[in-house]
């Protein structure tokens, strides 16, 4: 009989059944899954949302980093399922695929630990004026503070690692982190195995985009995920897409970028940020004082409910700075946000555009352009520029960046995913550029001076208040 005490369930509304192991399944010397999952590092990302501020306007959206990473840890296994045989055929050295699947489970657990109160928000609002990401910070938070727990990982519920195998956080660590440029030398199935992390698609983004659509409503079932993992494989060049599955990318990448449209960036999302940025820049140093990287067991305790909780009493602290932000910091967390969408211009790039020379690109310089074309009213009014970018299709280099492959089935052959002409047919960026402002007093104004600095080629999308 199955030993079920071995392991425990967790139920996820996309990919049913997620198993992990329990300590009543591995001896009194290893680390279970569970373990690190229970783990305070991984329980406090209960308290941060996935979506940074994009709950306040998803009432359904309440889904949290938590629930991400257990479900990027699962489809770690999916994806070695059908990629290790691949994998081994290209690189002899590889490890087992206990060692391989376990430590792709870890990274999937693990990719967000270093993440602060409102996500991606807080890495460049806060982390970036100590040189830091949720990245950077969650390798040193693997490293220093979960690295003997991980080295105690032994097995999974599908496969265990070879006994003279040990998992090395520092691979763990690579994974979930950028390429730099300056990386050390690593073997070459690991940096095959970025790709998962760093790419096109991706376990982390293939699981948001599922997450993200089904919990917003936008839709149950968005893009077709058995099809991009059965037709994925390792080939000699990287990581390698069927020419069978190139329609279920095209719609992958199509409803990601939607997304960016319809939720990350939405008009009244970016309002709230820009609210938001207004706030932690007057109160940074009161919300976490120093540098996370140098204190972490402070920054352990501070999540998106202990900070909202904190402000919220800030009407009644001694501190003079605490009481005078009191009311903006109320205002937020009754979702009274002043910024008012005036207008908005959407502008596609292609591969061949010029997209850093465009106006798009410079968010401070395209607000001083502007005043300068206004009345003295207008120009004097309380205004904002908000520039949104996403990109459609990254631009990477070398296999540990997440370079993707097209394998040709006419041809027989592997080449770059570039070259396919369905997939050229997608832009490689947009820009979204909004005028905010506190009324609509001067919004045709504001209006009619955008449209005279961008031009025709800059009205590609309009969209008034």
């Amino acid at each position: 009989m199955k030993d079920f005490a071995s392991e425990n369930l967790s139920h996820d509304p996309l990919h049913g059944y997620i198993a992990f192991t329990a300590p009543t399944g591995v001896p009194s010397s290893e680390t279970s899954e569970r373990d690190i999952i229970d783990h305070p590092w991984l329980q406090r990302l209960r308290q941060i949302h996935q979506l940074q501020t994009a709950w306040w306007v998803y009432p359904t959206a309440e889904h949290t980093r938590f629930q991400h990473v257990l479900g990027v840890m699962h489809l770690a296994s999916r994806a070695v399922a059908e990629l290790y045989d691949s994998l081994a055929e290209v690189c002899a050295d590889v490890p087992s695929r206990g060692y391989v699947e376990s430590l792709l489970r870890m990274a999937g657990l693990l990719h967000d630990v270093g993440h602060g109160p409102f996500g991606h928000f807080f890495d460049a609002k806060f982390l970036a004026h100590y040189g830091l990401t949720h990245e950077t910070l969650g390798s040193q938070i693997i490293k220093q503070e979960l690295g003997d727990l991980l080295r105690g990982v032994r097995r999974n519920p599908h496969s265990a690692l070879d006994e003279d195998e040990r998992l090395d956080p520092a691979q763990i660590a690579f994974l979930i982190t950028r390429p730099t440029g300056n990386d050390r030398e690593q073997p070459r199935w690991l940096g095959l195995l970025r790709s998962l992390f760093c790419g096109i698609y991706t376990i982390d983004n293939m699981d948001f985009v599922l997450r993200d659509a089904y919990m917003t409503g936008y839709s149950a079932c968005s893009f077709d995920l058995e099809r991009l993992l059965h037709y994925s494989f390792f080939s000699e060049q990287g990581l390698t897409i069927h020419d069978r599955a190139i329609g279920a990318l095209i719609r992958f990448l199509g409803v990601r970028a939607d997304l960016f449209r319809s939720v990350y960036f939405h008009r009244t999302v970016r309002a709230i940020d820009l609210a938001l940025t207004d706030l932690f820049e007057a109160s940074r140093d009161l919300l976490f004082a120093g540098n996370p990287a140098e204190q972490l067991d402070g920054y352990r305790r501070f999540t998106e409910w202990s900070l909202l909780a904190d402000v919220a009493s800030w009407h009644q602290a001694e501190d003079e700075r605490r009481r005078a932000l009191a009311p903006q910091w109320r205002q937020l967390l009754d979702r009274q946000v002043d910024w008012k969408m005036v207008c908005q211009r959407h502008k596609v790039f292609a591969a061949d555009d010029a997209e850093s020379g465009s106006l798009f690109s410079y968010e401070g310089a395209l607000a001083e352009q502007l005043r300068q074309g206004l009345s003295a009213a207008a120009a004097a009014s309380d205004f904002r520029v908000d520039v949104a970018r996403h990109i459609h299709r990254p631009h990477t280099h070398g296999p540990t960046a997440g370079v993707n492959f097209l394998y040709d089935s006419a041809r027989e052959q592997t080449r770059p995913l570039t070259d396919d002409q369905l997939f050229r047919q997608l832009p490689t960026s947009a820009r979204i550029v909004r005028i905010y402002a506190r009324d609509d007093a001067h919004a045709d104004e504001l209006t009619t001076a955008l449209d005279g600095l961008l031009g025709p080629a800059g009205r590609d999308d309009v969209t008034n208040m």
